[in-house]
């Protein structure tokens, strides 16, 4: 009997993987199914989302208080009498922010998708894009109030933390917020926390208390806003249903309806589209750029869209800078660019 038997190691359990969570699941599945094809359609067409500081002239406007003293382009200010401030097209890092609004009105969707998953789904795609091209990205979500500031940074953990802070949220009870949504809220928060100068993404189906025109504007004023606004079709149009329940998400009132009549159908068309004007000359006069955000509508198509929505506000922007610049030359204005006396 061999008393000097080697004693082998018993070979170590192999480790299991940690389990992915949501948001790392959720972040390949858009990785392979949107961005990937994004990659191909974006390729070399378009350098930056965002505008800001850097070194090709973008656009040319009257000086604004908080405006760095050191843009101010001398020429054209002797020329109009008036202080005018160069703004440029973004080369180098820059922050976005998300403003999600994600009150109960967001969990409305007629069909597979609900407005809060094609909120996260856009979220999680467009700060992926811009922190691959080393922008920084924050955000700020407001349920009953603005309750979650996540501070601008980069990378795909940024994007992790993002997507997590949504897809853990507990959904809000109907009627939790009490008198609603208070999207100006949002929007003042916004204005006083973020200070320097970055694009903002609002992100909303704009169901809300009246009064938030005039704090978008302001926001404005001072960033690159962009409203991302979220529909559903069953807010413009109702189908002949019968008899059913309609529960207003906001507050939690319940309402019996007959859809089956023709002319309650044509009223309530009539007052959605009323709504929908009043929304959109809301945007219009708050100067931000929209993009319409449909829940049974492509992602691929919706960024695309945003591509193109930049692409021309840069060439819009171009152009009023060769105007100016040639009026500067030439000692006169366009009538339409020339400024009031």
């Amino acid at each position: 009997m061999n008393i000097f038997r080697s004693r082998r190691p018993k070979p170590a359990p192999i480790a299991e993987a940690p389990p992915r969570t949501d948001a790392e699941r959720v972040l390949r599945r858009l990785e392979w199914s949107v961005i990937r094809r994004l990659d191909g359609v974006l390729q070399g067409d378009w350098r930056t989302l965002m505008r800001g500081t850097g070194l090709d002239l973008a656009d040319l406007r009257e000086y604004q208080l908080h405006d760095d003293v050191r843009h101010i382009d001398w020429n054209v200010t002797a020329r109009l009498q008036q202080p005018h401030v160069r703004v440029f097209t973004e080369d180098r890092e820059m922050a976005a922010w998300f403003l999600l609004d994600l009150s109960e009105s967001m969990d409305f969707g007629s069909g597979e998708m609900r407005k809060r998953q094609v909120l996260a789904e856009f979220v999680a795609v467009l700060a992926r894009l811009l922190t691959r091209r080393g922008n920084r990205v924050g955000a700020m979500l407001y349920g009953i109030g603005v309750d979650t500031v996540i501070p601008a940074r980069g990378g795909r953990m940024q994007v992790l933390r993002l997507l997590h802070a949504l897809l853990a949220r507990p959904q809000p009870r109907a009627g939790q917020s009490g008198d609603g949504t208070r999207l100006a809220d949002l929007l003042s928060t916004a204005a006083a926390m973020v200070r320097r100068r970055s694009t903002v993404f609002v992100v909303s189906d704009f169901i809300s208390e009246p009064g938030w025109e005039k704090p978008l504007a302001e926001l404005a004023r001072r960033h690159d806003v962009v409203a991302v606004r979220l529909v559903d079709p069953l807010e413009r149009e109702l189908p002949d249903l019968g008899l059913i329940p309609i529960r207003d998400a906001e507050t939690g009132e319940q309402l019996l309806v007959d859809t089956s009549d023709r002319g309650f159908r044509q009223r309530f068309a009539r007052i959605a589209a009323q709504r929908e004007a009043m929304l959109l000359q809301g945007l219009a006069r708050a100067g931000v750029d929209t993009l319409e955000l449909p829940t049974g509508g492509d992602l691929v198509d919706a960024v695309v869209r945003f591509a193109d929505l930049r692409r021309q506000r840069t060439r819009l922007s171009g152009a009023a800078v060769s105007s100016r610049a040639s009026a500067v030359r030439g000692g006169g204005y366009p009538s339409h660019l020339r400024p009031a006396a």
